[in-house]
């Protein structure tokens, strides 16, 4: 890649954590349960699958679906991916006008099964859902248990930066790779969703990298000058030109969050200090900041701040946490845990 800022070198908003600790020893211990905001209303010619997967790409399963309903791949749709180094439970639909049901039994030893089906007159739209509640056991911590106890209640109760997860830029950071070689011109991506998965890292990183300066200089709970401010819980934003005392104490409630820009076309939405920022840093990556834009995409903005809900930590036994929270839509889980322990990952089936 050409000489850009360490993308993978993310500042942590508490310190850097002290404490270690095993993820993923078995895909038991990271469960994601998807959140919708509706339910199938039970008449259609479309069918919703409640499926639980486990160790499966959410791609590959909706393969699965659509050869044992004899449809193709495109007739199967999903709101969002989910870990495939995990068990997680989702929704799907599949496209059967004027068709019977077909038998949606799998073999017991099958990567993945059908919980439920019901019938609905849309099909599951990309984006569609609330968001994930999360149940995830870290083994062989090293840390002390009231000092981490102390830092997740600081976490659930102030919140994370809202960076994008390193699973969004692929294993060892190959989609940024491809999306430098697709802008540079020396490579031909003809594939429609490998094309949307390269765009969409150099995007990211470009948040991500916005982010990080404002985590370093403090202000990525706070409002500049020229903020573009996100309502909690929705994607409507506003601009300000300075913060009064009623933007402040919003923010402080966590009803108003500061954004950063998901770079496209067109101008930024922001002025003044927030937008001499976001265009300094994208200057850093002038061939992703170029490219997107290039590529038609629409300037859009993502809250700087993620808050985890409902947030739990159990201790079942010495050197094992269980930790418990529900994040928004389009948020990482491993955003939260970076800033609690120093992760050891190890994916077994």
């Amino acid at each position: 890649m050409p000489d850009y800022p360490d993308l993978t070198v993310l500042p942590h908003a508490y310190g850097q954590p002290h404490a270690r600790g095993r993820l993923r020893a078995i895909p038991e211990d990271f469960q994601v349960r998807e959140e919708l905001d509706f339910a199938p209303d039970g008449a259609g010619e479309h069918i919703w699958l409640w499926v639980r997967k486990r160790g499966a790409n959410t791609d590959w399963v909706a393969r699965q679906l659509a050869r044992r309903a004899g449809v193709p791949p495109g007739a199967v749709s999903y709101a969002g991916l989910k870990d495939r180094h995990a068990v997680t439970e989702q929704w799907f639909s599949v496209h059967l006008p004027g068709k019977a049901d077909p038998d949606w039994s799998t073999d017991p030893d099958s990567d993945f099964a059908v919980l439920e089906a019901a019938r609905h007159s849309r099909k599951l739209r990309r984006g569609a859902l609330r968001g994930n509640a999360f149940r995830i056991a870290v083994r062989e911590l090293d840390g002390d248990p009231a000092e981490l106890a102390a830092r997740f209640e600081r976490i659930a109760t102030t919140g994370v930066p809202n960076y994008f997860g390193e699973q969004r830029f692929g294993r060892e950071g190959g989609n940024l790779e491809r999306a430098t070689a697709m802008f540079e011109g020396r490579e031909k991506v003809r594939d429609r969703q490998q094309r949307g998965l390269y765009l969409s890292a150099a995007r990211s990183a470009l948040f991500n990298a916005v982010l990080a300066r404002r985590v370093v200089e403090g202000s990525w709970h706070q409002a500049l000058p020229g903020e573009v401010l996100m309502l909690a819980g929705s994607h409507s934003i506003f601009a300000i030109e300075e913060a009064d005392d009623t933007i402040r104490q919003r923010i402080a409630a966590f009803d108003l969050h500061p954004t950063g820009p998901l770079w496209g076309v067109g101008e930024l939405s922001s002025t003044g200090a927030a937008r001499e920022l976001e265009t300094a840093v994208a200057a850093m990556l002038p061939l992703f900041r170029d490219g997107l834009a290039a590529a038609g995409l629409q300037q859009e903005r993502r809250a700087l701040r993620l808050m985890a809900r409902d947030a739990t930590l159990e201790w079942p036994e010495p050197g094992v946490a269980v930790l418990g929270f529900r994040l928004p839509a389009g948020a990482y889980a491993t955003t939260v845990l970076r800033e609690w322990i120093e992760p050891d990952i190890e994916q077994a089936r």
